[in-house]
């Protein structure tokens, strides 16, 4: 999914972190060439020449025009970081915890015939659902046709929006939604759970049986298709996502690591175990550990349904802060908050340890302050060099130790 996050913290768009990955690899300062009105009328044809009818263009057509706000919007990305409890505390607040549950009791029978036929839990969708849109009450105030058009010209990311505005117009094609109706938030995404037009026009469903694919209105067509949506991102039937575990002083950190995976009886054997020390299952499910805010902070075991989180939405925080407010959800208790002094550290000194380990050869996706995979994945090599505890999680220490070189 394409997102655009920390600009403006409203629920809509609180899935948005993975757009400022995106647009950290694209090229801000790209000039446009040509006027719009000339690529207008060309993407026009090419729009034909695909299979795309003259009545579905002509019925977008006043809404495909340029819109400079949007590229304002989209150049001027503000990056704000916030760790794993700062965001999960914010975004879990005002009852939303207690609205999932609500929406679970209100929509029952549409969601046991979600996991019958897909097999995606409902906390799981309704935590997405909550996050995205409010459960539908917030899902933008932009035209997506208007911003996708805007984006599609714009040299910056031209050629995915190009493909999003060509999908937008075969979702009118086909009946599903009317361009007036087609409000979404900026960066085009559409429907309660905040599908771009590619992801809507594969994995959309009409689940309430009135012939239309809609996502904006309709609670049983958002509950089926985005049950079909995480299908499609690999998610597996009847496994576990995330579990909060208790993790020993001891354990080998360098272990804790989404690219690392042993079964639960060898996790158990090094002695992580549920909080308040119930023994995890001797079996052979593998897990990787994650630690979001280092050794002293929460800890989890993530499966492989978390990596669909991350498909979903390639920002650790994001991903994290959505798998246990799933969790949540299903009635377990709040996470615990450290087992010692979390190391503080301020996004100046991030953006520092990251311009720190570009120096030193690692491809972090820029210094924005924000402890992503990529960053993380770096701090681990030089806490391992360091021979400091390897719990992918920056430090003060560690700071001193790259300004020192050594």
């Amino acid at each position: 999914m394409t997102r655009n996050f920390w600009g403006h913290l409203t629920l809509a768009c609180a899935a948005a972190l993975l757009a400022c990955a995106e647009a950290a690899a694209a090229p801000a300062n790209c000039r446009n060439t040509g006027s719009f009105e000339a690529w207008l009328a060309q993407f026009k044809q090419e729009a034909e020449t695909q299979g795309i009818s003259r009545n579905a263009i002509a019925a977008a057509s006043p809404y495909l025009v340029f819109d400079q706000r949007i590229v304002n919007i989209d150049r001027g990305q503000k990056f704000f970081a916030q760790d794993f409890l700062q965001f999960s505390d914010k975004m879990l607040a005002g009852g939303r915890i207690a609205h999932g549950q609500a929406q679970i009791k209100k929509h029952a029978a549409i969601f046991a015939r979600e996991e019958q036929q897909y097999g995606v839990p409902p906390a799981v969708i309704t935590g997405f659902w909550g996050l995205e849109s409010d459960f539908g009450s917030n899902q933008g105030k932009d035209n997506s046709i208007r911003s996708l058009a805007t984006l599609a010209y714009d040299c910056r990311r031209s050629e995915m929006f190009r493909g999003h505005l060509f999908d937008a117009l075969r979702l009118i094609e086909r009946g599903d939604l009317a361009p007036s109706e087609m409000i979404g938030s900026w960066a085009g995404e559409l429907g309660q759970t905040q599908m771009m037009p590619s992801e809507y026009i594969k994995n959309a469903v009409d689940y309430d049986g009135d012939g239309k694919r809609n996502l904006i209105k309709s609670a049983a067509d958002v509950i089926g298709s985005t049950g079909n949506y995480l299908v499609s991102l690999g998610w597996k039937r009847g496994q576990p996502w995330l579990q909060e575990v208790h993790v020993p002083a001891n354990l080998a950190w360098d272990q804790a690591d989404l690219t690392i995976q042993h079964p639960r009886t060898q996790w158990a054997k090094w002695g992580v175990t549920y909080p308040g020390g119930r023994a995890l299952p001797a079996d052979e499910l593998p897990a990787s550990l994650l630690l979001p805010m280092g050794r002293y902070g929460p800890a989890f075991l993530a499966y492989d349904n978390f990596q669909v989180y991350l498909k979903w939405n390639n920002s650790l925080v994001y991903s994290t802060t959505a798998a246990y407010y799933a969790t949540r959800i299903t009635g377990a208790p709040a996470v615990s908050r450290s087992s010692g002094p979390i190391p503080a550290v301020t996004a100046d000194e991030v953006r520092e340890i990251q311009q720190q380990l570009t120096r030193a050869g690692f491809d972090v996706g820029g210094a924005d302050g924000k402890v992503g995979i990529s960053t993380r994945a770096a701090i681990k090599k030089m806490q391992l060099k360091f021979g400091l505890p390897a719990d992918s999680y920056p430090t003060p220490e560690l700071l001193a130790r790259l300004r020192a070189g050594r």
